[in-house]
């Protein structure tokens, strides 16, 4: 089908492909960040409940290091916090490519509607 149509409606149908694919990776790195998210509110949440006291140790590549009870805390404010923003930049960027794949699936419709009409048949 792709063969026999104008090469303005074949971009059109190219540009669409891509932004599907866009939209697919946009749509992965939103469900790791918010995962992401979700298990650094409960490793947070879960620290409330620590004695300040406690051992603490924190991943650092393959290894374990010492930290202190602060240090862990706000190493995990800092990023649910920088979490947050992420996924809320990764909505608006999901929004914005699910637009311009409407308006331009709607130009398409609207390319190949108006190829059948006067240049259809006894059109030309």
């Amino acid at each position: 089908m792709q063969g026999s149509l104008p090469p303005e409606a074949q971009e059109k149908l190219e540009e669409l492909q891509n932004l599907q694919e866009t939209a697919q990776n946009v749509t992965e790195q939103k469900q790791s960040s918010e995962s992401a998210l979700a298990d650094a509110q409960t490793a947070l949440e879960t620290l409330e409940g620590v004695d300040e006291d406690t051992n603490m140790y924190r991943e650092v590549g393959e290894l374990l290091v010492e930290t202190d009870y602060e240090t862990a805390k706000a190493d995990l404010e800092e990023k649910v916090e920088t979490l947050e923003i992420r996924v809320e930049q990764l909505t608006k960027q999901d929004e914005r490519v699910q637009e311009k794949f409407e308006s331009l699936q709607q130009e398409l419709q609207e390319m190949l509607q108006g190829g059948a009409g006067p240049m259809g048949p006894g059109g030309a």
